[in-house]
């Protein structure tokens, strides 16, 4: 069998993937599940995939970043094939590491999250922000470029999460001190530098272990309901109100082990419930889809 195949036991472990809910959850929560609809598989081209999100412009179209090359939005199709590839003009790869789409003042955004920082010593990091392309054109627009710090000193982060306002939060990894959410001001300029503040603690079980599972995408639903949070080993959610209100209360998870992704780094939502999850390898980028039910 090869590298992601999967045998009978986890065919049947698949089939039977659920979130559980939490301490303190009610039953109707409790029932919520979420399906394997597409089992893990090779995202050729894509070796260090280490966001996705999903298109707001065209149906049926994901985009997704390497973490380092060149400064490229991979479009790919819901079965994770590659479709188009655009260059975005006016970026530099530091240590790409997240890319979500949202309402913007052009109308939809890309917005591509250079924040990775492994060792902890990067002054200031880098969000970028494009109009959304079409999935083939050749490049986008110049891109408009947010700086900014910590105000406790460099951390290293992973996940960038736009709000339904726009507002941009990010979720620190973990691996260089605790989880934690932050968010820009409200009103953020291109080309400006900014001290992001700190909005509260993120309790993520297990999280506090030398060798836990560390942070490594977040996204919003279409609906600004509810925001995912992944770390290798599990796709964590939240109401996106007690989030970013600094109340954050985990609603419930999914435990994607099953999968057995090599190293399991993004993750977004759609509007029907399809979770689409990506991951990267010392060889090739893995993709897989889970058909998901939200509480209302």
């Amino acid at each position: 069998m090869g590298k992601f195949a999967l045998d009978v036991c986890s065919v049947v472990s698949l089939a039977a993937l659920s979130f559980s809910a939490v301490a303190g959850q009610t039953e109707d929560s409790a029932r919520e599940s979420c399906r394997v609809a597409t089992s893990l598989t090779r995202l050729a081209g894509i070796r260090e995939a280490s966001g996705i999100a999903v298109s707001r412009r065209t149906p049926g179209v994901l985009w997704s970043v390497n973490d380092s090359g060149a400064p490229i939005l991979y479009a790919l199709n819901t079965s994770g094939a590659i479709i188009g590839r655009v260059r975005v003009m006016g970026a530099q790869v530091d240590d790409w590491e997240d890319v979500s789409v949202a309402s913007c003042p052009a109308g939809s955004c890309v917005y591509i999250a250079d924040i990775g920082d492994n060792n902890a010593n990067r002054n200031r990091i880098a969000v970028y922000r494009v109009t959304e392309p079409e999935p083939g054109a050749p490049s986008t627009e110049i891109a408009e470029r947010f700086s900014a710090s910590y105000p406790e000193g460099p951390q290293d982060a992973e996940a960038l999460l736009v709000a339904p306002q726009g507002r941009l939060f990010i979720v620190t990894k973990g691996s260089t001190g605790p989880i934690s959410l932050y968010r820009f001001p409200a009103d953020i300029q291109a080309g400006t530098s900014v001290v992001l503040e700190r909005v509260s603690a993120l309790p993520i079980a297990g999280a506090a272990s030398h060798d836990a599972p560390r942070v490594t995408d977040a996204e919003a639903s279409p609906d600004g309901q509810w925001v995912a949070i992944r770390t290798h080993h599990a796709v964590l959610f939240y109401r996106t109100s007690d989030l970013i209100s600094g109340s954050p209360r985990e609603s419930f998870r999914a435990d994607v082990r099953v999968l057995r992704e090599p190293q399991g780094e993004g993750v977004a939502i759609a509007s029907n419930g399809d979770v689409y999850l990506v991951g990267e390898s010392k060889s090739v980028g893995t993709f897989a889809r889970l058909a998901c039910t939200f509480p209302r």
